[in-house]
């Protein structure tokens, strides 16, 4: 097998908590100093692993996905891939030209044109100018920003700065090419282009890393991934079962959530997910009514509304319904939901919820419960078909003559 274009090699990273950095210069300086004299050293406690030794590598062509929970290390370790910072131990080996698109406008100059900042980006990569000129009309085109292309980027809205950013890092042909959850940023339809885009850059055998929450454009674009959790590699393989053991191991934890009590905005106290037997647990079996706790307090008397929404692992969205107006005394009292319409097939989902009054939301909250749909073993009972059938199930819905 041929070397590896990307080894990481015991990697790790340490950050000191403190102030420095959170004022001026000769404050922290100043600071430094006293502690030298002092000879006081950061406690263990100050000290924290971004990045603990890490260890993979990446071949030629190959579209790795990096997944985990937010402050699990992903934007360190593409940092440290990127140089944009060093490790505090371990080392990297990069055979081949990099382009990192890290957040909204890397590398870009705020006061110069679209235009200017696309030639810039490329100098930086090492490409000349000819080539740059070779690709501008198709970067510009894919960028949808030709209009505003000898505008300054600092009036560009952060749609606009990710699309010329992307379009710039994809198509001057970098041998590596580094994405974090930028696309976030852009549309919906901005966003299946730059999917397209990196499945044609992954064709033309140049490599991809790609850190992203959206599961479902992990597995669609990433063959293999890896699993970051407290600053630790703790999975590397197939993406399909990093991803199935990712969802039933680290989001999937609890059934219940309490939220923030000194928020004044906080409305909806607590969310259990609840069972017709009242037994405890994250799953529902196939087939069970779906049941909810809304533990509410209300500020005063009134009608309120309740918006749900259930999306699967994978960030598809299955459904949402809107409740009737519930009229609420002041105080603290508790809502229970129930869908016994809608039967979800076996797999991992997310509960989102908009508590609304008067038909304005006063509190939000996304994907915030997961919970699991088991499959069921009993006979009678089966309402699966099989694996991949889809997301709803149901039973005695039609008649066979």
């Amino acid at each position: 097998m041929s070397s590896p274009i990307i080894s990481v090699n015991h990697i790790s990273k340490q950050y000191r908590l403190g102030n420095i950095g959170a004022s001026t210069l000769a404050a922290d300086f100043n600071r430094l100093l006293g502690n030298v004299f002092a000879r006081k050293h950061p406690s263990k406690k100050d000290l924290i692993w971004a990045l603990n030794d890490i260890n993979f590598s990446v071949q030629q062509g190959e579209v790795l996905g990096i997944i985990g929970k937010n402050g699990a290390g992903k934007s360190t370790l593409l940092k440290i891939l990127s140089r944009v910072t060093s490790p505090t131990s371990g080392d990297i080996v990069i055979n081949g030209r990099m382009a990192s698109l890290l957040e909204v406008g890397t590398g870009f100059h705020p006061e110069l044109t679209g235009r200017e900042n696309v030639f810039l980006n490329g100098a930086i990569m090492g490409m000349t100018k000819s080539e740059i000129r070779k690709k501008f009309d198709e970067i510009v085109d894919f960028s949808g920003v030709e209009k505003y292309i000898d505008t300054p980027v600092k009036r560009y809205s952060s749609g606009m700065y990710v699309r010329l950013a992307f379009a710039v890092a994809a198509h001057l042909e970098p041998e590596i090419l580094i994405v974090d959850e930028v696309l976030a940023v852009g549309d919906a339809e901005f966003q299946k282009k730059c999917l397209g885009k990196m499945k044609s850059v992954s064709n033309q055998g140049r490599t991809v890393l790609f850190v992203s929450h959206n599961m479902s454009a992990i597995q669609s674009l990433c063959p293999r991934s890896i699993l970051l959790k407290s600053g630790e590699l703790i999975k590397d393989g197939a993406t399909e079962q990093i991803i199935q053991y990712y969802l039933g191991n680290e989001l999937t934890t609890s059934n219940e959530i309490i939220f923030d009590a000194q928020n004044e905005l906080t409305y909806v106290k607590s969310l259990k997910l609840t069972h017709q037997d009242n037994s405890v647990g994250r799953a529902y079996k196939c087939g069970e009514t779906l049941s909810f706790d809304f533990e509410i307090e209300a500020d005063s008397a009134g009608e309120y509304q309740l918006g749900i929404g259930v999306a699967s692992a994978l960030d598809v969205n299955i459904f949402s319904e809107l409740s009737e107006p519930i009229a609420l005394h002041k105080g603290t009292q508790t809502i229970h939901y129930t869908n016994q319409q809608i039967k979800l097939a076996p797999g991992h989902y997310a509960l989102t919820f908009n508590w609304l009054r008067n038909g304005k939301s006063i509190q939000y909250e996304e994907k915030i419960l997961h919970f699991e749909v088991l499959e069921l073993t009993t006979q009678d009972e089966t309402y699966s078909i099989g694996k991949g059938a889809g997301f709803i199930v149901s039973k005695g819905l039609f008649k066979l003559k």
